[in-house]
């Protein structure tokens, strides 16, 4: 019967919720804001945040674990686009000074290019219209701390959210925590690799990748491959795949035929493990009154839930540009940003600074 499900068996576990109507998740205070109709109403379902402050949206006293996250933000505000590339989301676990996830808000949630876009996957959700949510465990010992900085030249009016989490969880000394970074190489050089991420120091596994890509130039993208290097690998990594739409589990381009007499279809997709929700031929942001082409962008995920990648000593993970003209390869420059997702043994390795927020936006 240990095969059972363990929401099936008692626990001592608590079940506790962080809510604008309850910020501390404390027992019998959901609600307590009161609205016109009453105590209890729905008094408080958001709280704002001011252009260059950061919200808390949780402190939470360990053990415990962070079993979901829910939020959703406006896309736009009167001062421009990119609100989700604008935001920061960060957590920190059991008090540490740095933060083990940072990356911007769309892209921690797989909604990259300050975009929106529907998601189904196992472990995040994008539903519509712009609910974000989070199932990957985030467990802690003794604090865990969340936040939202805005980076966005106006103020958001409503950060809608909730953080679903168990508190008084056993929690071994084999249990990792959750960590995200996001980078970017904004001005690539041919025959260089992107660094999805690097400096990882510790005992792990890695579980996802999301890839935000800006086409930069003709022809197909997507002949890169994804490569790990795992425990002291140099020159040539122990895991490498053979292509990028085949690493988030397409084939052929994601497209209805490959074919030169017409222009075949692209289909976008999500899956519990893998997907390609996002392409964009056309500015959505309204942010230009020119009319100027835009390059195509591309949004895939790959997550490792079923098959970790495994480190005992450190790990570092590469994505080639290459690209193919229909017949020969050929190096690639393209506008690559990822977000890593990797559970480790603290202390972790320092992050690199997060680019600025002109850094970061779409161009």
């Amino acid at each position: 019967m240990n095969d059972l499900p363990s929401y099936l068996r008692s626990s001592p576990v608590r079940s506790r919720s962080i809510t604008a109507e309850n910020p501390t998740g404390a027992k019998g205070s959901g609600g307590t804001a009161a609205s016109a109709l009453g105590p209890g109403r729905k008094g408080r379902a958001y709280l704002p945040l001011p252009s260059g402050q950061t919200l808390t949206l949780a402190e939470i006293d360990g053990p415990g674990v962070i079993r979901h996250i829910w939020i959703t933000v406006p896309e736009t505000t009167a001062e421009g686009p990119f609100v989700l590339r604008d935001l920061v989301l960060r957590a920190y676990w059991d008090d540490a000074d740095t933060p083990s996830v940072e990356a911007p808000l769309g892209d921690f949630f797989l909604n990259g290019f300050g975009a929106r876009s529907t998601v189904y996957s196992l472990p995040m959700t994008v539903a519509p219209t712009g609910g974000m949510n989070c199932y990957l465990p985030m467990p802690f010992r003794r604090a865990a701390r969340i936040t939202v900085e805005s980076q966005h030249p106006g103020d958001i009016d409503a950060v809608f959210f909730q953080i679903d989490y168990s508190e008084g969880d056993p929690i071994g000394d084999d249990v990792g925590y959750l960590h995200a970074q996001w980078r970017r190489t904004a001005t690539p050089q041919k025959g260089r690799d992107h660094v999805v991420v690097d400096g990882i120091s510790g005992n792990g596994s890695y579980v996802g990748t999301y890839i935000a890509l800006t086409a930069l130039e003709r022809y197909w993208w997507g002949e890169g491959e994804v490569k790990f290097y795992i425990d002291g690998d140099q020159d040539l990594p122990t895991i490498c795949g053979t292509g990028l739409e085949d690493y988030a589990g397409g084939a052929w381009a994601f497209q209805d035929e490959l074919t030169d007499w017409r222009e075949p279809a692209v289909h976008t997709f999500s899956a519990p493990y893998f997907g390609y929700p996002q392409r964009e031929t056309n500015d959505r942001t309204r942010r230009s009154p020119y009319a100027t082409s835009m390059p195509t962008t591309h949004g895939l995920y790959r997550w490792h839930l079923p098959d970790p990648i495994r480190f005992h000593r450190d790990l570092r993970v590469t994505l080639q540009q290459i690209g193919h003209d229909g017949t020969a390869l050929f190096e690639r420059a393209d506008d690559v940003c990822t977000t890593a997702y990797w559970y480790q043994s603290t202390p972790h390795a320092s992050f690199p600074p997060l680019p600025s927020v002109e850094e970061r936006r779409p161009r």
